[in-house]
């Protein structure tokens, strides 16, 4: 026992080396982990107070953690097997396949990232590019939901900055869980979206298996309390108007509620509209919609060239905001009240128009939308309209929409109309000469566009008919 034994040196640096590495993952590396998850569970709860939805404990575990509880889920367990069965695979191969969606929809939310930093460059980029403004709001009705219910916004989707803009102007409210689609999924903007808590899903995907990992983790979450935030629309809108709703997400949720009976969580979605007096991926938009091609991807050096393009303008001083941003929150509604009224049968897509009429009906009217409609409205041939002609017909719309959100600037019609007038003449969708105006008729699109955010608030025209 007391004898000398010789080792080559390279072995004996072999045995620390294996040494050390034992020592701190069995007692360095938990430690650490410990001191640093007491520090993050102090934060989260000083941020916690200054919350009106805090932040749950489902949305604070750990990915590993929330990736085993996903797939050892009886429900998911039924699909595996079914799955096995149906492609004639052994189960574990199946299982593999169920994990590997787990952990592309499971995020990793971070508060540190969400709060930190998310938060302050969403406020920078939002407030660089628009003049944000925040509508209507029933704050009443806000703080008349019932703290233990899970709270859902929903939204129309008229540019990928929805993100940007809802995150900043929510930022007080609670940390929204998005779902986003394929077009996230590029390194390194997946790690950052999902740091943020939210969580990716494939619109399109027809695999059982994917769904039913994909519904069990939306009832998870809903049932965990989680602050989520979706599209209705499932996707971007071509033509600027609103567009029929999807019930994938929506039917996750009434089932999951279902499923829970009376003696769980409600849920109360929450609605929210945008619009802006510039959508920046406009024109990409348009082409789209007149393609019939919904597979758009704006190529990198085009966006590069135009950032540098902005940047340039920022350091010459010449830089303008791209008009105004406006968000308004509408009535809330809850999924029990809503079942209890209208039933279960058919509630998803019952659930998805009531939304999407209550989306529509607090749309914000900003000056561009207003002033395109009106000359849409105005339109005949190509023959320039004189600035009062356009006022005037301004007035007369404005007239038929006593309650819809309005924002001018200074709540002034000639206002609205200069505002209006000089982003559609600067983006060359009207062309100016001695005061009068007249569309550019290959980019009457664009005019189109921009009045179809309102057009479901103005009534049709009535047409009269003979005895």
């Amino acid at each position: 026992m007391t004898q000398t034994v010789e080792l080559p040196l390279w072995l004996f640096v072999l045995i620390l080396l294996f040494a050390a590495i034992t020592f701190a993952s069995h007692f360095l590396f938990p430690s650490v982990r410990w001191f640093f998850r007491r520090r993050l569970e102090r934060a989260v709860a000083r941020l916690n107070r200054r919350l009106e939805r805090p932040i749950q404990p489902f949305k604070l575990a750990r990915r590993y953690d929330m990736i085993q509880r996903l797939i050892y889920d009886p429900q998911v367990a039924q699909a595996i097997a079914d799955h096995a069965r149906g492609k004639g695979i052994p189960e574990n191969v199946a299982f593999e396949e169920a994990r590997r969606y787990a952990r592309e929809i499971v995020p990793s939310f971070s508060a540190v990232a969400y709060f930190s930093v998310a938060i302050r460059l969403a406020r920078f980029l939002s407030n660089a590019v628009y003049r944000v403004r925040l509508g209507h709001v029933d704050e009443v009705a806000l703080k008349a939901i019932d703290p233990e219910a899970t709270v859902v916004f929903v939204m129309n989707h008229r540019s990928n900055m929805d993100y940007v803009l809802i995150t900043y102007l929510a930022a007080n409210r609670s940390a929204l869980s998005y779902a986003v689609g394929e077009w996230a999924r590029v390194w390194p903007l997946s790690r950052l979206i999902r740091a943020m808590g939210a969580y990716f899903i494939r619109r399109k995907s027809r695999n059982d298996l994917y769904r039913r990992v994909l519904a069990t983790y939306v009832r998870l979450a809903t049932q965990g309390g989680v602050t989520q935030a979706m599209f209705p629309e499932g996707g971007l809108s071509l033509d600027g108007a609103l567009a029929e709703p999807k019930v994938g997400l929506l039917k996750y949720i009434v089932d999951g509620q279902l499923a829970q009976g009376d003696g769980g969580r409600d849920v109360v979605f929450v609605p929210v509209a945008l619009n802006y007096d510039r959508v920046l991926e406009d024109k990409i938009l348009t082409s789209a919609a007149q393609s019939g091609e919904r597979r758009f991807r704006p190529r990198i050096h085009v966006v590069a060239i135009r950032m540098l393009r902005q940047l340039m303008l920022w350091l010459t001083g010449r830089y303008q905001r791209f008009g105004y941003a406006a968000v308004s929150f509408g009535r809330p509604l809850s999924l029990r009240a809503f079942m209890l009224r209208e039933g279960e049968e058919d509630a998803p897509t019952a659930l998805a128009q009531e939304l999407m009429g209550r989306i529509g009906e607090c749309v914000p009217v900003l000056p561009v939308a207003l002033v395109a409609a009106t000359l849409v409205r105005l339109q005949s041939g190509f023959n320039p309209w004189s600035r009062s002609d356009i006022e005037q017909a301004m007035d007369g719309l404005l007239a038929q929409i006593p309650f819809a959100h309005i924002h001018t600037p200074r709540d002034s019609l000639g206002d609205a109309a200069e505002v209006g007038l000089r982003q559609l003449t600067a983006r060359g969708i009207l062309q100016e000469h001695q005061n009068r105006y007249q569309l550019d008729a290959e980019r009457g699109d664009l005019l189109v566009y921009y009045a179809n955010s309102i057009r479901h608030l103005i009534p049709e025209p009535t047409v009269a008919t003979s005895a």
